[in-house]
């Protein structure tokens, strides 16, 4: 085995020992800082279908099997993951034998990553960007690491938060951008690269998951064949257009039903089923329990009452 580099090495033990204080439950949580969650599972979890915002996720002890298709991607204490479009997939947990799953995310927001290619003059390598490359691992180095080290460090205090959060977040996502994984977030800003296109679509049918899916007009918006939208967009997402909106919707529900506590007859229809029994029938296929079973089944792992789960969604 090759040995890690010592400074990198230290750097993860500050990690840990931050990430060990600072989180006081399961589930991945908010911080002070937009954008910033903490992650803590203290055992195993199967293979369970999950919705992530385009993000990074660093580790600090802990395992995760992310599946997407015929694909998996491992991301641990030495490789963290780059999520650069919102995409449902299949994960599973594994806790490390010195304890708990610890981790951070931290958002990639298009405004700022579009900021720093003016700064960085990336434009020759926007259409270098594979669809492979939307869900991947990397190895972690030490001035990334680093970084996480001083962000969690400011999430201590209100005011480090406020004050050196955002600046910090910046850093990281530089750093990101500096790493394997930079070409294919700068290709996402491409106005005619067909990731970029996929990305725009994806980001809409993200954001109006309630509106009917008319794929011949996605396709027409973008400048492509309803054949070439189709496979463009099972490259990115390893699933078609229809499925990709009906996991959105049904994780959206997920939600209201656990934080909102809603019935699943108002939470379809707030994601935009018109059948109740259809709604419950894919949930149940979907994560394979009725949605009031689900939430408790949520409940029970996070270990709060009901009320208090509002802020925390399940690893």
């Amino acid at each position: 085995m090759t040995r890690l580099d010592p400074s990198l090495e230290a750097s993860q033990r500050k990690m840990k020992a931050l990430l060990t204080e600072l989180t006081t439950g399961a589930g991945l949580r908010p911080t002070f800082v937009d954008g910033v969650k903490l992650a803590r599972a203290d055992c195993n979890r199967p293979r369970t279908p999950v919705l992530y915002e385009p993000s990074i996720y660093v580790m600090a002890s802990g395992r995760k099997k992310g599946y997407i298709g015929d694909r998996r991607v491992v991301y641990d204490e030495n490789n963290y993951l780059v999520l650069s479009v919102p995409l449902p997939f299949e994960c599973e947990t594994e806790v490390g034998d010195d304890g708990p799953l610890l981790g951070v995310s931290v958002r990639m927001d298009m405004s700022v990553i579009s900021e720093l290619a003016i700064k960085m003059d990336v434009r020759r390598r926007q259409e270098t960007a594979d669809a492979d490359g939307c869900i991947r691992a990397t190895p972690l180095d030490v001035r990334l690491s680093d970084a996480i080290v001083r962000l969690l460090e400011c999430l201590r205090s209100p005011v480090d938060a406020a004050v050196l959060g955002p600046g910090i977040v910046r850093e990281i996502v530089y750093h990101v951008l500096c790493g394997p994984q930079g070409d294919t977030l700068f290709g996402i800003l491409g106005r005619n690269g067909q990731l970029a296109q996929i990305h725009a679509v994806l980001h809409r049918m993200h954001t109006k998951y309630t509106e009917p899916l008319n794929v011949t007009r996605m396709a027409e918006e973008i400048g492509m064949s309803v054949s070439a939208f189709h496979h463009n967009f099972k490259a990115v997402t390893a699933s078609s257009p229809l499925q990709y909106l009906k996991s959105v919707r049904l994780h959206k529900a997920r939600m209201l039903i656990m934080h909102e506590g809603l019935g699943a007859a108002i939470a379809a229809d707030r994601v935009g089923y018109e059948s109740a029994s259809q709604f419950s029938r894919e949930f149940k296929r979907f994560f394979g329990s009725r949605p009031m079973e689900e939430s408790k089944r949520v409940r029970e792992i996070l270990a709060v009452a009901a009320p208090e789960s509002a802020r925390a969604e399940p690893m």
